[in-house]
């Protein structure tokens, strides 16, 4: 009997599953109970160290005082934003959780801002920062951007074109605005050459839709 797959796999578990029977990649995987399993392990201990550092986060933000030193909630802010982003790769639902980061970073801006009254270019600035949390939220709305911002991420150098080749379209198109106009023509030339030196009789169909992505470069 073979183990399942999880229903919302963390980045292990999505990793593994994208090099399965994969010979775009180097290193294919092959369906194996123990290699799984071993994967879904690593994705439930980063669940779990996720939730406890968000309830220490959450403890120390709900404990600032009235008039609380710049720093210490700046601190607070930057940890929340990293959270949001680790849990954009993680298994299982977080709904929950990045709707109460979302929240309790809306209280900690508030204070920040206050901080800054009547410092209009200091407004401006948090104005703009907020603008652009707002757009990295959405990207991250894709486990593929999460998987690939991770700081020990799965996906390296050599992964990076054959994951982008095996990939839906939405999370490809998003993937692709991490990228300048001249990476994105060097990874369109990187995936051809692969495509045509794999699987040259073209029976990778969604992978050859995928180079056609990837080559609609941005002006």
């Amino acid at each position: 009997m073979q183990i399942p797959f999880s229903e919302l796999p963390g980045r292990h578990e999505r990793h593994y599953r994208r090099r399965l029977d994969n010979d775009l990649f180097d290193q294919p995987a092959v369906r194996d109970d123990e290699a799984l399993s071993e994967v879904q392990r690593l994705d439930h201990e980063e669940l779990i160290a996720f939730i406890d550092e968000l309830r220490e986060i959450v403890g120390r933000a709900v404990s600032l005082k009235p008039r609380e030193e710049t720093e210490t909630v700046l601190g607070i802010k930057e940890s929340l934003e990293r959270l949001y982003e680790t849990s954009a790769g993680l298994a299982d639902e977080q709904t929950g959780n990045q709707q109460a980061i979302r929240e309790l970073l809306a209280v900690i801006m508030r204070t920040v801002r206050g901080n800054a009254e009547g410092d209009a270019l200091a407004a401006q600035e948090l104005e703009m920062e907020e603008h652009a949390r707002v757009l990295h939220f959405d990207l991250l709305k894709e486990p593929l951007i999460a998987d690939l911002l991770h700081p020990e991420s799965l996906i390296g150098p050599d992964d990076l074109v054959p994951t982008l080749l095996s990939e839906t379209e939405a999370a490809v198109s998003t993937a692709l605005s991490m990228f300048d106009p001249e990476q994105q023509k060097e990874l369109a030339g990187h995936a051809r050459a692969l495509l045509e030196s794999r699987d040259p009789e073209r029976r990778r169909a969604a992978a050859w839709q995928r180079l056609e992505l990837l080559s609609m470069v941005s002006p």
